[in-house]
């Protein structure tokens, strides 16, 4: 096999690849440095003796990004603040290949389920993630993850339960997710207290992640009033002549503001019976380059 046959395969298949290393880290650069590391190893590999080339790097993808989940849990113990996965935005233009992976990426990466996912081990994670979101059978990911198969029946089952405990109902359609973060946004942007508290749920909390380097809450906010208070005050804050738009992130709407050129904030609502329950701010610039 040549390199080009060689990169041409890696290719075909790096839409899987970073579908699995994103949902098992949360960071869309993490899950470029392992889509890395995996073609490195793929280069090097005696490719001859490879029957099933996507078996080989999801396999070699599955391990990587459960080593560097195991350094960036250490990471994450030290994070100023709260913690979100990055935000990946889903509606970027580009060509067949950028809009395969997209599709991948889009489906089950909600920041919901992908905080949930941050209370599994590793192994959980990973077998949650090639089932849950691959279909893999059982077999295939024991031995993807070297284990055997009653024991990735058991970690399935686990982090199922786990998932399944977190799991919170909210509104799915679209058009419903669409309108209210247009609402939101005007509320925001027009200073409307009262506008603000009839979009936003009576026990509504507001996570931030700002990384230590934006200003953002370090804990929680909780009610409406508190939420509100927060969002309306920092609207003043706002870096100068902030262009507004709104996006599709992680499969859902949401409100991306630039400043430069550069992204400079990302806000993403969770709503249930068309109130919202849950809002995301996120300004940590590290965490905002898979928005452009």
């Amino acid at each position: 096999m040549t390199e080009r046959t060689a990169a041409d395969v890696f290719e075909e298949h790096r839409p899987v690849l970073t579908g699995v290393a994103y949902r098992m880290l949360g960071r869309f650069a993490d899950a470029e440095d392992v889509v890395q590391e995996a073609w490195l190893r793929w280069t090097n590999a005696d490719r001859e003796r490879v029957r099933e080339p996507r078996a080989y790097l999801v396999r070699t993808t599955s391990r990587l990004a459960i080593d560097r989940l195991r350094q960036v849990r250490s990471r994450r113990e030290a994070y100023v603040g709260e913690w979100l996965p990055e935000p990946l935005a889903t509606d970027r233009p580009g060509d067949a290949a950028d809009a395969e992976e997209r599709v991948l990426l889009a489906e089950n990466i909600s920041l919901a389920l992908l905080l949930l996912m941050e209370t599994l081990s590793p192994l959980e994670r990973a077998v949650f993630v090639l089932r849950e979101a691959f279909g893999y059978p059982y077999a295939e990911i024991a031995a993807i993850l070297d284990r055997a198969e009653p024991a990735v029946r058991q970690l399935a089952g686990r982090a199922r339960r786990h998932i399944e405990a977190g799991e919170r109902r909210f509104d799915t359609d679209p058009a419903v997710g669409a309108e209210i973060t247009q609402r939101f946004l005007a509320a925001c942007t027009g200073g409307r207290l009262d506008a603000l508290m009839a979009l936003l749920a009576p026990d509504v909390i507001l996570i931030g992640d700002g990384g230590g380097v934006q200003k953002s809450p370090l804990r929680i906010l909780e009610t409406a009033s508190n939420v509100a208070r927060f969002l309306l005050g920092i609207a003043p804050n706002m870096p100068p002549a902030p262009e507004v738009t709104l996006r599709e992130v992680n499969g859902a709407p949401a409100i991306l503001l630039t400043t430069r050129g550069r992204p400079h904030t990302v806000v993403s609502l969770e709503t249930v019976d068309g109130r919202i329950t849950r809002v995301y701010v996120m300004t940590n610039p590290e965490k905002l380059t898979g928005v452009v």
